[in-house]
């Protein structure tokens, strides 16, 4: 039996172009934008509801809305750094 040489190649990485990586910073920044509103209007919308049960309902899941307004939070200053980075 023979032993083949192996030879290992290093990974290529694909160089994104500009205009696809502007099209990634663009949907980075609506994600985070909606995620954000979607996360203060969980938050928020307890307080304009006039039915105690919906109320009740709607409140309960704060932690929800927590969750989406950071991760939104996040992906804007993802959006932030990558456009700072770019400049640079």
């Amino acid at each position: 039996m023979s032993k083949k040489s192996k030879t290992h190649k290093p990974a290529e990485t694909p160089i994104a172009s500009p205009h696809r990586n502007k099209a990634v910073n663009q949907a980075l920044l609506h994600k985070g934008v909606l995620c954000a509103l979607i996360g203060l209007a969980v938050l928020l919308s307890p307080s304009f509801i006039k039915s105690p049960a919906l109320q009740q309902a709607v409140g309960g899941s704060s932690l929800v809305g927590w969750f989406s307004l950071v991760l939104g939070l996040a992906f804007v200053g993802q959006y932030a750094w990558q456009r700072h980075q770019a400049k640079r």
